[in-house]
């Protein structure tokens, strides 16, 4: 009985009431083998279908988002397609031999998305592989010389000190940034040539080949980059940087929107708002993409409207001076989620002026983007940043009336009063007084000294688009009535100065 037990404690207990009232115990049968691995084996092709399904799903989402990652996948297949022409024709493979696979093998590892980086890749590979093999080719031909005993020493040793010191050049930050691929392909063109050298009778005919496949799949790649719907680097680059500006304007505008926001206004946008909020992390993780990009625009011929001498080192300064007020940004917005706030009687006694200072200082950023975009030079720049630094003069101003709202003037009734002159002369009610506001105004304090530290470096990414603008020479900006006109900032003119302006238009026109 007591087997029994156990056995219906192990599984699923199922009872039935019969009509004298007793019940019976009703054991489920247990599942064939076979059913059970059917059942597990449905299971795993039904997830595997699905995580399928989700990867091309993925897939299509990216080749929708930018169909550019396509276009270069069907360049990289063409550019195959070609040069294994020389393994099918005949006469191809005669003229290049065994070494046709070394061109296969260039295609696929120099081909980039960009032409900049294809041309940088290819041409530290033909460089690379050239020095290479002419040193390569000298060695054995002094090896051969000295004899069959110090024949594999001097391989050895050249093999040795070569690329001992081609390994040492790429920690140097400049080789490193523009010759690292080339310097690693001379270290294993070297290798290979010279000490198949030593087994290899025609080791000059060897090295002619290799070189000459790996030209011929570099010119390939080359040429189909920038034929073939090219992607610029610095056209990424440029690109980049406004789009940068944009997201930096708005997290701006919105962190101290956000702050001084009542808590009653919920808008459906919030999320589209929060998005706006965070666009300044894009400017922090943007310098890997900014350095390479720069690093690869330098090596591509002029295009479009950039010339062969762009000053694209002048963008990663950009970029370090977005990034320096993208912090401040950073920590601005933690203000907005501090557990410590400030009254909101003290908010709105300052919350106009620092509105005022986010919204000019957002209208400057946003005029240096149109001026990188337009790539003329701005004419209202200097009135923008006029604005933006007369707000910041209002706003310490009116930081120090701060202490006047919690020190009102006393009243006749009291200077009358005796009694009341003990009161006032209490150490513990000034102890009150004067640390309950501190602890109040320190949070606002907080955000007033961001925002001035934040204008102090939006002036310095004026001087950098200024100093870009003076190096790639900008053309200037019309002086059209309507552009003046249509720029919301042009209209904040006193009736005096409207009028002075007035009168000299027409003096002009006479």
């Amino acid at each position: 009985m007591a087997s029994d037990q156990n056995e219906v404690s192990k599984g699923l207990e199922w009872r039935i009431k019969v009509a004298d009232g007793s019940s019976e115990i009703l054991v489920a049968e247990a599942k064939p083998a076979a059913t059970r691995v059917l059942l597990c084996l449905k299971a795993f092709i039904v997830g595997l279908a699905s995580k399928v399904w989700k990867f091309l799903h993925k897939a299509w989402d990216v080749g929708v988002d930018d169909p550019r990652k396509v276009i270069h996948c069907l360049k990289v297949g063409m550019a195959l397609t070609v040069v294994s022409l020389f393994y099918f024709m005949r006469p191809l493979y005669d003229g290049v031999g065994g070494t046709a696979m070394w061109a296969i093998m260039t295609v696929v590892v120099v081909f980039e998305n960009t032409v900049g980086a294809t041309i940088c890749k290819s041409l530290n590979r033909m460089s690379g592989t050239f020095l290479a093999g002419f040193l390569a080719v000298g060695v054995q031909w002094v090896a051969s010389q000295s004899g069959k005993r110090f024949e594999p020493i001097i391989v050895g040793a050249s093999v040795f000190l070569l690329a001992s010191a081609a390994t040492f050049s790429r920690f140097i930050p400049s080789v490193k940034a523009r010759f690292d691929y080339g310097a690693m392909i001379f270290i294993l063109t070297f290798s290979l040539v010279s000490i198949s050298g030593y087994r290899v009778v025609e080791v000059f005919d060897l090295a002619h080949r290799r070189i000459s496949t790996i030209i011929i799949g570099t010119a390939l790649c080359i040429i189909v980059s920038m034929l073939v719907c090219p992607i610029w680097a610095g056209q990424e680059l440029y690109t980049l940087i406004f789009r940068n500006m944009d997201k930096l304007a708005d997290s701006l505008e919105g962190c101290v929107g956000e702050y001084f926001k009542d808590g009653d206004d919920i808008d459906e946008s919030d999320k589209e708002c929060h998005k706006k909020l965070q666009g300044y992390k894009c400017v922090l993780s943007s310098k890997a993409a900014e350095d390479s990009m720069a690093n690869f625009a330098r090596w591509e011929p002029a295009h479009g409207r950039f010339n062969f001498k762009h000053p694209w080192k002048q963008y990663i300064k950009i970029g370090a001076s977005m990034r320096s007020c993208a912090y401040c940004i950073e920590a601005l917005n933690g203000c907005i989620n501090s557990e410590n706030q400030a009254s909101e009687y003290i908010k709105k006694h300052i919350s106009d002026n620092c509105l005022k200072v986010s919204s000019n200082s957002s209208g400057v950023i946003r005029e240096l983007a149109l001026t990188i975009k337009t790539m003329k030079k701005s004419s209202n720049i200097h009135f923008l940043v006029g604005d933006m630094n007369n707000a910041v003069q209002e706003l310490q101003v009116n930081l120090k009336t701060l202490p006047m709202l919690f020190n009102p003037p006393s009243k006749p009734e009291a200077v009358e009063n005796p009694e009341n002159k003990t009161t006032e002369q209490q150490p513990a009610s000034k102890t009150v007084d004067t640390i309950m506001p501190l602890m109040d105004i320190i949070p606002l304090v907080t955000l007033t000294s961001l925002l001035i530290e934040i204008v102090t470096r939006i002036n310095g990414i004026v001087d950098a688009v200024e100093e870009l603008a003076k190096l790639a020479e900008f053309k200037p900006a019309s002086n059209d009535k309507c552009e003046k006109d249509d720029h919301p900032m042009n209209n904040n003119f006193l009736p005096d100065q409207q009028k002075d302006n007035d009168t000299m238009k027409v003096f002009q026109r006479v």
